[in-house]
């Protein structure tokens, strides 16, 4: 038997995709992984420490080294660039999807593959996926009859923002689009043929704030019929679907489950038809998934396995002389509609963003703008007719007159000071308010960072930075003593959360650079309600069915406020003179306990009480639970005794020093939510 030959590889692009080519690599026998070459030099490092291979600081010198095959694992927009330049080094290319960003780069790699007699292919991994190879083999077998359509339902999550310039999903209106349509796009094309027109739609539903468009739907029309896709950030839970109309039945394959379904038709009578298919399409997922599962467990199928079997069938073909498994021309074709839509994207979120103008001087820049809070702060400053510079993550439909947007993440130290310059007064509303541990750092901690450093480079006359009262010591201190501003602070805010901690910390910053200069102060906000904020949160009680469930007796205080009054704080710290750091607790004098909040709600609904104890009891035995997943108990007995902690509130200092006294009220603002028939959940 023949030895196949050694192909020596290196891998241009030490991102997360590089792991599993380099995994995929040293399964191969007749391939030597070289190493790593990557603009990040550390990043080329690490992936080589990592893999037992060299770095390389340039792809000359990984050919010098002795490659002869190169993928290009960079990003799209480098993709044609990169490809060219190892094809004329004399290597083989294998270029992750897409092939390109414009379409006279894919001729050019196909032209100069061929001009060279080198192989070229482009990394349509779904095609080589286990659970679409079946299914392409069921069609091929013509299981299905002749297909007429195919649909695809697929949702994404990106990887937490960390702060710093913005990945390459938040700089282009277009990357989702560009990102997974190719994937829909090739897949389509694979089964109804040639793509002869596409048309889609996209918006801005809030799923990913960072994204320009999280929503987008295309309709496909190809030589042999119709097909079309979704791609969600906003549907949940994610999923990865493709389900393929033939004249003799239906499958439908879940790529994340593992399992095909699918109808057929019979000559049965009808309803006969439905009740076999309906069986059929219920057990066939029964005996996948297990099996599944199993082969997973055991590795038979491995993570990214369409990827590795790809680059196996790759390296195959490069030996026996065949063609690629992709071909040039029919990514090419893939290209050209992917950037057709992904350019119509981009173009329609320029133009948008090209109408939002910024002034060189304007007096109040609002964090955070888009936000709960900030909208009701922008709102209230526009009806008092100050002209106000809102920052928010995406461009909105429409800006109101007397403001203007500044497009950007907390996280980007660039955007944050291109909206601060030129503000006098800052209002930090933004912060992290859902997420993990990574969110809140990014944008709590690092984004308030970045406004201080702002605020000092610009010479801010004022910084309002809204904190929280979760930033002191509940579960430290009693009811005979109210809380205020001099309460100690909370000692053990990572038991308490990512938000109590990363708040906490995004306070003490602000405080330091105040005792250092910085003109600024520190809104305590309580529980706020009204508008966009519920009243009845988990602190009050929960949804059980038709009724309300309340951890303890009912008789808890809460610090609440309402938002109008919260509102009518903040500007009245605006244009105060307070300037050294002062810390201010703002909190209805009108304390209401959870059973008083329920009874003003006028609900019939029936109150269920867990009784402190078993409260307790089941916070202490989720502990051990969490603790095996490696997360903390999100009702762990800590948490418990700081939510649970019978306390009073005081807001003396901040009616003394800023004269604030709630102009709505509890009572009051519970009556108006109720009026304007806004859900107190």
């Amino acid at each position: 038997m023949t030895q196949a030959r050694t192909h020596r590889v290196g891998l241009v692009g030490a991102g997360n995709i590089s792991e599993h080519h380099a995994y995929a690599l040293q399964d191969l026998r007749g391939c030597e992984l070289l190493g790593f070459v990557d603009l990040d030099q550390e990043r080329a490092k690490a992936a080589a420490e990592r893999h037992g291979v060299r770095a390389f600081d340039s792809l000359e010198a990984l050919v010098d080294a002795g490659a002869t095959v190169v993928h290009v694992l960079t990003p799209p927009s480098s993709h044609a660039q990169v490809a060219l330049q190892a094809l004329e080094l004399g290597c083989h290319v294998l270029v992750e999807k897409p092939l390109a960003e414009d379409i006279e780069d894919c001729r050019r790699v196909g032209e100069l593959a061929r001009e060279k007699g080198l192989v070229a292919s482009v990394n349509h991994s779904l095609l080589y996926d286990p659970q679409i190879v079946r299914a392409f083999n069921a069609v091929r077998a013509g299981k299905l009859g002749r297909i007429v359509s195919v649909d695809i339902l697929r949702g994404s999550d990106y990887p937490p923002f960390e702060g710093g310039a913005l990945p390459p999903q938040y700089r282009s209106a277009g990357y989702p689009f560009r990102d997974l349509g190719v994937h829909c796009l090739y897949l389509i094309q694979e089964l109804l043929g040639p793509i002869e027109n596409v048309e889609a739609a996209y918006q801005s539903l809030g799923g990913d704030p960072n994204l320009a468009f999280d929503e987008w739907r295309a309709l496909v029309k190809c030589r042999d019929g119709l097909g079309q896709f979704q791609l969600s950030w906003n549907a949940k839970p994610i999923q990865s679907q493709l389900v393929i109309h033939g004249t003799n039945g239906i499958m439908r394959v879940d790529l994340f489950a593992m399992f095909h379904a699918k109808r057929a038709a019979t000559p049965l009578p009808k309803a006969a038809e439905r009740v076999l298919n309906t069986v059929t399409d219920s057990v066939q997922p029964l005996v996948d998934v297990p099996r599944g599962v199993w082969k997973f467990v055991r590795k038979e199928i491995k993570a990214f396995q369409g990827l590795r079997d790809l680059i196996a069938d790759f390296y195959r073909r490069l030996d026996a002389g065949e063609p690629p498994p992709v071909d040039i021309g029919d990514a090419t074709v893939v290209v050209d509609w992917v950037e057709r839509i992904a350019r119509q994207a981009d173009d329609a979120y320029a133009a948008r963003t090209a109408e939002l103008p910024v002034s060189d001087e304007v007096p109040v820049l609002v964090t955070g703008a888009s936000g709960k809070l900030g909208r009701a702060v922008v709102k209230r400053l526009l009806h008092d007719s100050q002209r106000v510079r809102m920052f928010q993550r995406r461009a909105p439909g429409t800006v109101a007159a007397n403001c203007e947007v500044v497009v950007g993440d907390l996280g980007d130290p660039e955007a944050v000071d291109r909206a601060v310059r030129g503000a006098r007064v800052v209002i930090h509303a933004g912060a992290a308010v859902k997420g993990g541990a990574l969110e809140h750092e990014t944008a709590t901690i690092k984004g308030t960072q970045h406004v201080l450093d702002a605020c000092e480079r610009h010479g801010v006359e004022r910084l309002v930075h809204i904190s929280s009262m979760s930033v002191v010591d509940w579960a430290g201190s009693s009811l005979g003593d109210p809380v205020t501003e001099n309460t100690p602070l909370e000692p053990h805010a990572e038991r308490r959360g990512a938000y109590t901690r990363c708040k906490l910390e995004a306070e003490k910053l602000v405080a330091a650079r105040a005792a250092a200069g910085l003109h600024a102060v520190i809104l305590r906000p309580g529980q706020i309600f009204g508008n966009d904020f519920p009243l009845v949160t988990g602190a009050v009680a929960r949804r059980l069915g038709g009724r309300w469930l309340v951890l303890g007796d009912g008789e808890l205080p809460l610090p609440l406020v309402y938002i109008d009054d919260l509102v009518d704080a903040i500007v009245l710290a605006k244009d105060s003179s307070l300037s050294n750091g002062e810390v201010l607790q703002l909190v209805d004098t009108d304390s209401m306990t959870q059973n008083e909040v329920l009874r003003a709600l006028g609900n019939e609904a029936s109150v269920i009480r867990v009784g402190r104890p078993l409260v307790f009891l089941a916070g202490k035995l989720s502990e051990p639970v969490f603790r095996a997943l490696n997360r903390p108990s999100p009702v762990g007995v800590y948490r418990l005794r700081s939510a649970l902690a019978r306390l009073q509130f005081d807001s003396d200092r901040t009616r003394e020093l800023l004269g604030w006294q709630p102009r709505v009220g509890v009572r009051e603002g519970i009556r108006r939510e109720a009026e304007a028939g806004r859900t107190p959940i």
